[in-house]
C-alpha cells in the first residue's frame, strides 16, 4: 500500500521522538495501532457488504436471463397434451409409439431359492 523505504522510516521515527517525546512514544504507537486496526475492520466490513450487494445483483441478473431463456425454450418446444404425439418424437420425425397388446395367460414358474445345506 505505502512504499516506505528504510531512510524514510528512520526520518519518521526521529521526528516522532522529537515531537512526541520518548516517554509518550509507546502510548502514541499503541493508540495509532488501535486506530489502524479499527480502520481495517471498518473497511473490511464495508468491502464485504459491497461484495455481497454485487453478488446479489449478479445473481438477480442471472436468474432473469435464465427465466427469459426458459420462456423462449418453452415457447419453441411446447409440451404435448395427453392424446397427442410427444413433442420430442414429433420433432425428430419419429413415428408415434406403438401400443403393445396386453399379455394374457402366460404361465410363470416361480422358483424358490435353495439354501446350501450345512453338514454338522
Amino acid at each position: 500500500m505505502f512504499d516506505v523505504g528504510a531512510s524514510e522510516l528512520l526520518l519518521i521515527v526521529i521526528v516522532a521522538i522529537v515531537v512526541i517525546g520518548p516517554k509518550d512514544l509507546p502510548r502514541a504507537l499503541r493508540m495509532a495501532g488501535q486506530w489502524i486496526a479499527k480502520i481495517r475492520r471498518v473497511s473490511g466490513h464495508f468491502r464485504s457488504g459491497i461484495e455481497t450487494m454485487i453478488r446479489e445483483a449478479e445473481l438477480a441478473d442471472m436468474e432473469q436471463k435464465w427465466r427469459e431463456q426458459n420462456e423462449a425454450i418453452m415457447k419453441a418446444h411446447p409440451t404435448a397434451s395427453d392424446g397427442d404425439v410427444p413433442a420430442a418424437s414429433a420433432e425428430a420425425g419419429l413415428p408415434p409409439p406403438a401400443e403393445t397388446p396386453p399379455v394374457q395367460n402366460q404361465k410363470s414358474e416361480t422358483v424358490e431359492p435353495q439354501l446350501p445345506l450345512s453338514s454338522s
